[in-house]
């Protein structure tokens, strides 16, 4: 018997799945653990031991994979949708995005040898969907370093009131967080997380109470009469519209990045409390920060919203949040690596050895991709056009089409069940030309709006020096 099937059957780490109805037999339920172990990316008897994150620790990595980008791009998109629109949409995507997550962890502990969501694709289509969806991986979690690094920027440039050229605080901003994400095992990065996670909850609660204590907003004329620009109800343009809907969508649609996570969780079976516990907090932040400063401050929000409430509250809270953002972008790149290093080493001894191989490869991902969403960053300076493209682009596939393929695929006899199994099946089937509608409308909008911006001067030149946070004219 080989050492790693033994340590498989050690009942210190059989408790660890101990799932099974207290009627099925021991030794049967041993056999089961035993496959599933030998089917997981990482062994735990090897010379790097990657399986070390408990489900809490796991909930706070989720938190921060998901919070911090979301939280600061909502109550732009509510200036387009309108209050009700936006609580609507807020409620509904986060719905939607748990659910399709709960589908994306099932099918992943069904099937143990996944380590990312392209494996998942591999599953159900074969190495064609593996290759595009490894891409699409890649590009989403790049595109989110990218807007990682330009609010780290922001945040930058707010705190020295413009001291420097932007490219340079971006410069600054990549090395960092490139540095932060070399870190190689989810486990040592938690504390991280859990900085992170208070960091920028701290800093939007400063935000959301000092909106509410100004008597008009800090980017409203301060003299004279003015429309606060709020609506209960709104009626918003296609493209403006899709560029909110997607960028409320994107706020909770990083899901895809829980998977590589499961892989190095003590218990893999753990995932949904992780889960449940992560979307519940995120999904009532969301709603109540966004409802009240969009209800403070309607069209005159900043994007990112930490700017919505003056210059010294401004500087307060990038000074709070700016751990946060920080530790979100490391969050970003260190999933998208973590997947290229999968894929380059695995079914080596490079994988899980302190080689030079190992290093050489790890470092060189990390550091290459961060580059590239640097530039992506300084190609498209505006926070919420990011975060809506790389909704549009990458997760409309991810985290709407596909979930609904491998639950189809799991679920195929259901088509002929009864008639709750029958709408179930009908229900999935819908969300594959749902994720593809959002993949084409959605990008279409973003463009147009982007298109527009560079006309209406909004977005200067790429790799400009001008001042991102709006510190220099604020008051």
């Amino acid at each position: 018997m080989s050492s790693r099937s033994h340590s498989s059957r050690d009942p210190e780490k059989r408790a660890h799945y101990d799932a099974r109805p207290s009627n099925e037999d021991p030794e049967r339920m041993v056999g089961k653990i035993s496959d599933f172990e030998d089917h997981e990316v990482f062994r735990q008897d090897a010379d790097v031991n990657f399986r070390t994150v408990g489900w809490p620790r796991a909930s706070v990595i989720f938190l921060k994979v998901i919070f911090a980008t979301g939280v600061l791009s909502i109550p732009v998109a509510m200036a387009s949708l309108g209050a009700v629109g936006g609580a609507l949409s807020v409620i509904g995507w986060s719905a939607l995005n748990t659910y399709t997550a709960v589908i994306q962890g099932d099918f992943r502990n069904k099937h143990p040898g996944c380590h990312s969501i392209a494996d998942m694709a591999r599953e159900v289509g074969g190495n064609w969907a593996k290759e595009i969806t490894g891409a699409l991986f890649i590009v989403a979690y790049v595109l989110c370093t990218g807007s990682g690094i330009l609010g780290v920027s922001i945040g930058l440039n707010a705190l020295s009131t413009h001291a420097a050229c932007t490219v340079w605080w971006s410069f600054i901003a990549t090395i960092v967080v490139a540095a932060t994400a070399s870190v190689r095992k989810f486990h040592q990065i938690g504390w991280l997380t859990w900085a992170g996670f208070a960091s920028i909850f701290t800093a939007v609660l400063i935000v959301v109470i000092a909106v509410t204590t100004r008597d008009r907003p800090a980017s409203a004329p301060q003299t004279g009469d003015y429309e606060l620009g709020y609506y209960v109800i709104a009626y918003p343009t296609f493209a403006a519209g899709m560029v909110a809907s997607c960028t409320i969508f994107v706020s909770s649609a990083g899901t895809s990045a829980f998977l590589p996570v499961i892989s190095e969780m003590r218990n893999p079976r753990d995932y949904r409390k992780a889960l449940f516990l992560c979307m519940g907090i995120v999904t009532a932040a969301y709603l109540s920060f966004s409802l009240v400063v969009y209800r403070w401050c309607g069209t005159w929000v900043a994007s990112p919203s930490l700017g919505s409430a003056g210059q010294t509250i401004k500087m307060v809270a990038y000074g709070v949040g700016l751990v946060g953002l920080i530790v979100s972008a490391c969050l970003y790149l260190h999933v998208a690596a973590k997947y290229c290093f999968v894929r380059l080493l695995r079914k080596t001894r490079h994988l899980q050895e302190n080689t030079w191989v190992h290093w050489c490869t790890w470092l060189g991902l990390t550091f290459g991709l961060a580059s590239i969403s640097f530039i992506l960053a300084e190609a498209i300076p505006v926070f919420n056009y990011l975060l809506a493209l790389t909704g549009s682009i990458c997760f409309a596939p991810l985290a709407i089409t596909l979930p609904g393929w491998l639950w189809l695929h799991d679920h195929k006899a259901w088509v002929k069940g009864n008639a709750l199994q029958q709408m179930a099946y009908w229900f999935h089937v819908f969300l594959i030309p749902l994720g593809a509608f959002f993949l084409v409308g959605g990008t279409y909008g973003v463009i147009l709006e982007i298109i527009d911006a560079y006309a209406t001067g909004l977005i200067g030149a790429a790799f400009s020096c001008a001042d991102n946070s709006g510190s220099v004219s604020s008051s």
